[in-house]
């Protein structure tokens, strides 16, 4: 007995030995666990940090001249141009609920055949290049005789801005919608409520977060409009993003600029603070399911399907119909001669510097340079978030989406500032478009990424740890692998903005390499018929290379991947 207690007692002395080897061994790599998110994080940051933060502060210093400050924001045309901005913003947001919730409904409550086609058609218009969807309108209004009438109005801006929103509210809306529990509206409707009333007084209500968080998205989107502004409005209709092109760029008082950036960043400020707060009160508990959808059945279903297709193949449809169509007229007749006409060296317009078919090979360029470093950047952010803890992963992965909330005008703008001496002297550097593309399109990366690494199962990093895997080994061998599908819809997204970049690419790209946004809009600049077909039909390749993209997107899109 003694001896077997004493065994007992020698072999509990032993383990408390292992254990506290065990211990020592452990400390170094739960530190190097703790320092390797950060490490991770470094690289992406420093990116963040000089062509972001550094730019932005540029503008911010530059508009600290009182008097230029005070001259600009008293003057009566900024005043102007600030209510215009609003108004323009506050209706296009208004007309793209009315028109988009309809849409949310049916896709959120029927199920049908070639459902998940129409949400990836739907998403379209968002990735497409603002000064497509301004072409698309001019063609439109080309083709029925409305150009006089509606060109330069602000008729012609809300309807690009209703076009180019409405995915956003009728997927974001939907998505919720589906995991909604309809036994409230089912218990309303036996009481004897009429529909109207069960919306008005159930649904609405308990759609209010939803409705809520993508209105202000929308609103943000339309407050800093710029390519459909410039062209469908024209110099009579000026925003502020507008205004800052137009000093910047055309007049050069970059003090003025700055004086009308310094007030859009404090306007957007006041916006995304004001929602915030406005969503955390309205915030409810709702117990979500997966889906809600039923089967469509019977008459009514069919008509409600059909209406709702009917009018969202319109606001999406007809535009782009009529651009492919106006791309296919050239002197009276239907042929491909604007498409002929982009790769004839003959075709080198003044206002291009080169030929349109070199503008798309830019653009190419430019875009696979910007994807490639947005995904390795966001692939690297979203494995440092995944390491860490939740309220420390929200704060570090809502620093590296600041710039998906800043207008893309102001960042060109900022780059145009401060990237002009040594050792960042790059403002006639070819890297500068990547550069400022890979900005847009890294948090599209990381919000496809993040959701995908966590639905990995703690168990698989369990049992690789078990077997002697070290957590570098884990994140490359297990992580990675099953992130893949998220990184590859990162990875289209940001090739797809960057194809589409106009804002900041408007300040930053040189003369003899534009991109084919840019050479769109300097082809719509001239007169003619030639430079408007070659436009039509510039704007139809972009098209089609954009609807590519959002097609495979969907198709690769993994569970709980973010929609934008």
């Amino acid at each position: 007995m003694a001896t077997r207690h004493a065994g007992e007692r020698t072999g509990g002395n032993a383990g408390a030995g292992t254990g506290r080897r065990r211990g020592r061994v452990r400390g170094p790599r739960a530190r190097r666990a703790r320092i390797a998110p950060v490490a991770l994080a470094a690289l992406p940051a420093a990116f963040i940090g000089v062509f972001f933060l550094y730019p932005l502060v540029g503008v911010l210093v530059r508009s600290f001249d009182a008097g230029v400050l005070l001259a600009t924001w008293r003057n009566p045309v900024t005043t102007d141009v600030l209510w215009f901005t609003t108004w323009q913003a506050l209706a296009s947001t208004g007309l793209c609920l009315v028109a988009a919730l309809p849409t949310a409904a049916v896709l959120a409550r029927l199920r049908f055949r070639g459902r998940r086609l129409v949400h990836a058609l739907l998403v379209v218009p968002f990735v497409l290049p603002t000064v497509v969807v301004a072409a698309a309108f001019l063609s439109l209004m080309d083709r029925f005789g409305l150009a006089d009438r509606f060109h330069h109005t602000v008729w012609a801006i809300l309807a690009a801005h209703v076009f180019f929103n409405y995915a956003i509210i009728a997927r974001s809306v939907a998505a919720y919608w589906s995991q909604l529990d309809p036994a409230p509206e089912q218990a309303a409707a036996v009481l004897g409520a009429s529909p109207l009333r069960v919306f008005g007084a159930v649904t609405l209500p308990r759609l209010a977060p939803a409705v809520g968080a993508v209105t202000a998205i929308v609103f943000l989107f339309n407050f800093t409009s710029f390519g459909v502004i410039l062209i469908l409005g024209g110099p009579r209709r000026a925003t502020l993003d507008t205004e800052i092109w137009r000093f910047a760029v055309q007049r050069l008082e970059f003090d003025t600029a700055a004086a009308l950036a310094l007030l859009q960043l404090l306007c957007v400020l006041l916006l995304v603070v004001g929602a915030t707060l406005w969503q955390r009160r309205r915030q409810v508990a709702e117990r979500l399911r997966t889906d809600t959808a039923r089967r469509v059945r019977g008459a009514a279903d069919r008509v409600l399907l059909a209406g709702t297709l009917g009018v969202a193949s319109a606001v999406v449809g007809l535009p782009l119909a009529m651009l492919v169509e106006r791309s296919l007229r050239s002197g009276g007749t239907y042929t491909l001669e604007n498409y002929r006409r982009l790769g004839e060296s003959s075709e080198r317009l003044q206002a291009l510097f080169v030929s349109p078919l070199a503008a798309i090979r830019h653009s190419l360029e430019f875009a696979a340079t910007a994807t490639v470093i947005a995904t390795i950047g966001g692939l690297l952010v979203a494995v440092a978030v995944s390491g860490r803890r939740k309220r420390g992963a929200a704060a570090l992965e809502g620093a590296f989406l600041m710039p998906l909330g800043t207008s893309a005008v102001i960042l060109g703008f900022g780059m145009l500032l401060v990237l002009d001496s040594p050792p960042l002297d790059l403002r006639l550097s070819w890297w500068l478009v990547p550069i400022a593309h890979a900005l847009i399109g890294m948090p599209f990366v990381i919000r496809s990424v993040t959701p995908a690494l966590a639905a990995v199962s703690p168990r698989l990093r369990e049992a690789a740890a078990t077997l002697g895997a070290r957590p570098a080994r884990v994140k490359r061998e297990v992580d990675l692998p099953l992130a893949l599908r998220g990184l590859a819809v990162g990875a289209g997204f940001a090739f797809a903005v960057s194809l589409g970049e106009f804002g900041a690419t408007a300040f930053v790209v040189r003369p003899e390499r534009p991109t084919v946004p840019i050479a769109i809009f300097r082809l719509l600049g001239r007169p003619g018929e030639a430079a408007f077909g070659q436009a039509m039909a510039m704007s139809v390749i972009l098209l089609v290379m954009a609807a590519a993209a959002v097609l495979l997107i969907d198709r690769l899109r993994p569970a709980g991947a973010a929609d934008f």
